[in-house]
């Protein structure tokens, strides 16, 4: 040991043998935590953009409301089209079997089509035409179901003239809203172009059956107040079949069944009923408007839509306890009846602003023309709203709507206050809207009767539309009231049940709508 240095003691640095010798201090080495850069999914940031949840579709109960929805929605609709089935059959038909009107009207005068059946003035009389199997299809260029029928026909038309018998078929389509579309309207829209007609094309003005009344309508005389009207007339001028919609549930088997056996002659045994005559009383008008507001709820137009409307009253209320608890309900919800005269109000309250706006507007703007694509932006609208109803990104849709209208005058069972009655008188409201493209082919047609019968006709019709629309929804709600307490226990034990089964109704409203003013052979095979 060195000299200096006793046993136990060290220097802080050297070496106690060697005093020369320095040690290097040794330097600690810092301890750098490496973490990796977050990335939110893609779930993550479409859920903070637009307030959406995909996640919603892992969940089960997502899909077993979606089962709820497939079997409520299928079951409403079909209900629905099959009372509009019924009702149009026997809309405008009697027990008395006679023939049909004659009548007088000009056509579009095409060498290829008109010129072989008309006057060197280019009018068309039906008279001329016995001996032939007469399908007569009255429809309008604006009325989207009415299209659905001469699809059918193009597609059908080869095959008619080649059916064998003594009566070969002519077709004639009739447009019938001459207060709102022109001659030249039609000729620009069938004459040519991608939607010409390769058969017929006649233009009603309102003067047109040869009869000794005072009316000549060829609408008040054929019952054409709802469009489409498709009659299958045999060669000896009597009515053998009668179709009110361009998608029936027989995909046209009865219709075409007819025109088969009034070419061969054997016809004789579809001479059961007759067209009505005209009723032009306070009375007959007033009861033609109530027969034709029931087609007007039930139209194909609104199929979609009343399982949405009636899905949206069964959950109404589900939570009424404890909203009142919460203060959130002042009173009890509203009853089945105050309910149906609400909804009922909604729609005539849009029929009538509507009405104002065509009647101000129409020496300006044809807004008949315009109704299908407003039909269809609700029905796109109805997905929208649906979809992020689903996904739970409402608030962040149109915000500014959200806040300046939505939450203005509608609310839902999550807001401070919950405002069912209101809620009930926009539901209305959207139903009326939505169906609007069916509406507008019953309601022109017979606005066009109604002014020229004159006098208070207008408003006796009108007030017998508005009434039977009022009672059918007052009715519907009362009906699925009866029986809402059993789905009100089901949806109490599954709240969150109540906002997933809505979701899917709007959307498969949206959906079934969109396709029904899109797709026609899509909509055949559906229906």
């Amino acid at each position: 040991m060195s000299e200096g240095v006793e046993e136990g003691m060290f220097t802080a640095v050297g070496d106690p043998e060697d005093p020369d010798f320095l040690e290097n201090p040794v330097q600690e080495k810092e301890t750098i935590i490496v973490t990796e850069e977050w990335k939110p999914s893609l779930r993550y940031r479409i859920q903070q953009k637009t307030g959406c949840d995909l996640g919603i579709f892992a969940e089960k109960d997502t899909w077993f409301a979606f089962i709820i929805s497939v079997i409520l929605f299928t079951v409403i609709a079909t209900a629905g089209l099959s009372i509009f089935e019924s009702t149009s059959e026997s809309f405008g038909t009697s027990d008395d079997v006679t023939p049909v009107p004659d009548f007088v009207t000009p056509t579009l005068n095409r060498t290829a089509y008109e010129a072989n059946f008309t006057n060197e003035n280019g009018t068309l009389q039906l008279s001329e035409l016995r001996g032939y199997t007469v399908i007569l299809d009255f429809m309008a260029v604006a009325c989207s179901n009415c299209h659905y029928v001469q699809e059918h026909l193009e597609s059908s038309q080869a095959g008619f003239e080649a059916l064998d018998g003594p009566h070969p078929v002519i077709i004639i389509s009739i447009g019938v809203w001459w207060d709102s579309e022109t001659f030249e309207d039609l000729n620009e829209t069938f004459g040519s172009g991608d939607r010409m007609m390769p058969w017929i094309v006649a233009v009603a003005d309102g003067d047109d059956v040869i009869t000794n009344d005072s009316i000549r309508s060829i609408v008040a005389h054929y019952s054409a107040q709802a469009i489409p009207l498709a009659l299958v007339i045999d060669h000896e001028g009597y009515m053998v079949h009668k179709t009110n919609t361009g998608t029936p549930s027989d995909q046209w088997e009865s219709f075409d069944e007819a025109v088969r056996l009034s070419v061969k002659g054997e016809s004789e045994s579809l001479r059961s009923f007759g067209l009505a005559k005209v009723d032009s009383s306070a009375w007959g008008v007033f009861a033609l408007g109530m027969m034709l507001g029931v087609l007007v709820y039930f139209s194909p137009c609104a199929f979609p839509i009343l399982p949405s409307y009636i899905g949206y009253y069964i959950s109404l209320g589900a939570r009424e306890e404890e909203l009142r608890e919460s203060g959130k309900l002042e009173g009890k919800m509203p009853g089945h009846l105050s309910v149906g005269l609400l909804a009922g109000f909604g729609m005539l309250t849009f029929f009538l602003i509507l009405g104002v706006l065509v009647v101000a507007l129409a020496e300006f703007v044809p807004i008949s023309l315009y109704l299908h694509n407003f039909a269809l932006a609700i029905a796109i609208l109805l997905i929208i709203l649906g979809s992020f109803m689903l996904m739970g990104g409402t608030a962040h849709l149109l915000g500014w709507v959200d806040r300046l209208i939505v939450q203005r005058f509608s609310t839902t069972e999550m807001d401070d206050r919950f405002t069912p009655r209101r809620n009930m008188y926009l539901w209305g409201i959207g139903y009326a809207a939505g169906s609007i493209d069916c509406t507008a082919a019953a309601v022109i047609p017979f606005m066009g009767y109604l002014l020229s019968i004159g006098g208070t006709s207008v408003y006796t019709g009108l007030a017998g539309i508005m009434l039977s629309v009022l009672l059918l929804m007052t009715v519907v709600t009362m009906l699925v009231g009866t029986g809402r307490a059993v789905f009100r226990q089901i949806l109490m034990k599954a709240s969150g049940m109540i906002k997933l089964v809505g979701s899917w109704m709007m959307m498969f409203a949206g959906i079934m709508l969109t396709i029904y003013l899109t797709n026609s052979e899509l909509t055949n095979a559906i229906l």
